[in-house]
């Protein structure tokens, strides 16, 4: 245990801005640079600059390397299988770095609530009538300082091959994301791999009122938490029997439940597995911590952290910031924060500043749905990346659903203006329906013009979930997990990962043809993207120009501009289910741009073979003939 404080003091006095000047030990580095220093000095250094445009990986642990075919509704880790940290072998590694990947985000790494006797390891047995599925839910962490013991060879051995894990990732030149979910942690949260001097959520908490300041948890003084009553047929287990389900489950006072019920009995609908966590925020919404000042909004995360040096923060906070470095010191190089919005802000700069103080090149990503305050988060809170989810990936979603046109998306694009290169792209993840699946666009083809413009419209990370490079439509009953969003909750299998896998070989001979030609336009896109400097330069939209200038050109397609000096880059997405013929029209503004005289140019098909020509007019605007086929997008480079 002591070695992981010595490791973490090493970390602060190789930064050498540490000081111990504040009334908390635990407080962040301070720095003695200028408070005056502005968010564009710091996003000169940013992960995106550094690195190139990200492209990030997502795997479910659990179930990445498991190949047994069974796939029994409810069924048992016996029956079903699950896969390993050792199932990610170097060759493994090595694939997903070649489709594009610099970042692999494990989810489900860490040791989360889940319905399997690991007793004779230590652990605690956890109660179906709080957990989600039988795998369990990864957002409900039993404990922060050890991984799932599903996952090992031997379970004694957990942590040494998670670590052996991050080696062999790093040495695949992936970097590591874990998550961290601030939120909320499981009901039967007890950590047994706790550092020295760490002590559990909760454990020296006031339980006697509903809120206090250091207390970890909110509760209902003199209330016993009840199971939620089964809705629909519902039975945890789907009915098997086991000594742990009785509908009943220990917990004086009851806490409140993950998602904000007050109630000592949540509904089934509510997050009754977890509860929630404390941040400072009292009963009435009022902050019981120090107000960040709006003009932090334009100083670098060094003068959040020597703002928070003096300050006195709430316990919770200083458990979290434990935890990230337990992390970083484990080698981890980022994490996605599971939803963000619903902690503070303040909070997020306290963590982010400490974070980067010790590893400024450490990816931030918090997953969060409200638009209106994305600027605080990223400004004030210091994150990297958020989720552009409400925005651009529904929007997309409903041109491949035939919903909508493209036209919303010019006035998406608008709203970002200035925060555009930090909204992580997307079009599936571990919450979201599979592209492929009926539920959804049905043809996971429908998926190539979503990728083009996703992975093209900024600077910001591309993230693609493992299968989706193959089309995988997420089909099944798994048990609590339902078809069309491949389970995160029970022991499954994913078949195409099963056929990619092909007994360790992670290759495409038990692939079909379709699904070798989607992951070769995967590959071609994603290993594009991270390398055009265009794609982290300017941005003009195309489409309001062409929707009135441009012949044949309609709400089914979708396009822009991007550069950077000599990097010159037309992007046109054809989201119609049939061939088109088009006309796009660039306006004058754009050739005056690129420095281009009247005359006629070559631009070259990025992801495909062949060119095409521009012809500039005297009047310096500019037309391409272009043939768009139906589900295609399109990366035009202008070759001088």
């Amino acid at each position: 245990m002591k070695k992981f404080s010595r490791l973490i003091l090493a970390s602060s006095i190789a930064t050498a801005l540490l000081t111990a000047c504040g009334p908390e030990a635990n407080a962040p580095a301070q720095t003695s640079a200028p408070a005056t220093s502005t968010a564009a000095a710091e996003n000169a250094a940013s992960v995106a600059q550094v690195f190139g445009k990200p492209v990030i990986y997502q795997v479910m642990t659990r179930l990445f390397g498991n190949t047994n075919p069974t796939n029994k509704p409810w069924g048992t880790i016996e029956e079903n299988g699950v896969g390993k940290f050792s199932d990610f072998t170097p060759q493994a590694l090595a694939e997903i770095r070649a489709l594009g990947a610099d970042y692999i985000w494990y989810t489900g790494a860490l040791h989360h609530a889940l319905v399997r006797d690991y007793t004779a390891y230590g652990i605690a047995n956890d109660d179906p009538d709080v957990v989600k599925g039988r795998a369990g839910s990864p957002y409900a962490i039993k404990d922060y300082y050890s991984v799932n013991p599903d996952l090992a060879s031997d379970p004694s051995q957990r942590m040494q091959e998670f670590k052996a894990l991050i080696q062999r990732s790093h040495d695949a030149g992936l970097k590591v994301i874990i998550d961290v979910v601030p939120n909320h942690v499981a009901r039967n949260y007890q950590s047994l791999a706790k550092p020295e001097g760490v002590r559990d959520f909760g454990a020296d908490d006031d339980t006697s009122v509903a809120y206090a300041r250091d207390n970890n948890f909110y509760y209902v003084p003199g209330e016993p938490f009840q199971v939620p009553v089964a809705e629909d047929g519902y039975q945890p287990l789907n009915g098997e029997a086991n000594a742990l389900v009785d509908g009943e489950f220990s917990e004086m006072p009851a806490k409140w439940t993950g998602n904000g019920s007050r109630a000592p009995q949540p509904e089934q609908g509510d997050w009754y597995e977890t509860v929630k966590i404390n941040f400072g925020v009292r009963p009435d919404g009022s902050h019981d911590f120090a107000a960040l000042p709006a003009e932090y909004a334009q100083r670098d995360y060094r003068a959040h952290a020597g703002f928070w040096a003096d300050k006195v923060v709430p316990d919770t906070w200083k458990k979290f910031r434990q935890i990230t470095d337990y992390w970083l010191a484990m080698g981890v190089d980022g994490f996605r924060y599971d939803m963000s919005g619903m902690v503070p802000v303040e909070f997020w700069s306290y963590l982010n500043s400490s974070i980067k103080m010790q590893k400024p090149d450490a990816l931030l990503l918090a997953e969060i749905y409200e638009p209106e305050v994305y600027r605080d988060y990223i400004r004030l809170g210091k994150m990297d990346y958020l989720y552009d989810k409400v925005g651009t990936y529904d929007a997309i979603r409903a041109v491949m659903e035939g919903k909508a046109g493209t036209d919303p998306l010019v006035e998406i694009q608008q709203s970002l203006d200035g925060i555009e290169d930090h909204m992580l792209r997307f079009m599936e993840n571990h919450d979201e329906q599979r592209i492929g699946s009926p539920e959804f666009a049905g043809n996971p083809r429908a998926g190539i013009p979503a990728m083009v413009v996703s992975a093209t419209i900024s600077g910001a990370p591309t993230l693609v979930y493992f299968g989706q490079e193959l089309g995988e439509p997420g089909s099944g009953d798994a048990g609590f997990g339902k078809a069309s969003r491949t389970t995160i909750f029970d022991y499954w299998s994913v078949p195409s990962i099963r056929r990619w896998n092909n007994d360790g070989q992670f290759n495409s001979t038990q692939l079909s043809e379709s699904e070798q030609s989607l992951r070769a336009f995967y590959s071609k896109l994603l290993n594009f993207s991270h390398q055009s400097p265009a794609l982290t330069g300017e941005y003009l939209d195309l489409h309001r120009y062409n929707r009135e200038h441009g012949k044949n050109y309609a709400e089914q397609q979708y396009s822009f501009a991007r550069w950077n000096g000599d990097d010159r880059l037309l992007v046109i997405a054809n989201f119609e289910d049939a061939d088109t013929n088009s006309t796009l029209k660039l306006p004058a503004e754009l050739t005056k741009s690129w420095q281009l005289a009247p005359g006629k140019y070559t631009l070259t098909n990025q992801l495909q073979t062949g060119s095409v020509e521009l012809t500039v007019a005297e009047d310096l605007t500019g037309s391409i003939e272009l043939s768009l086929p139906a589900l295609s997008g399109q990366v035009l480079k202008l070759t001088r």
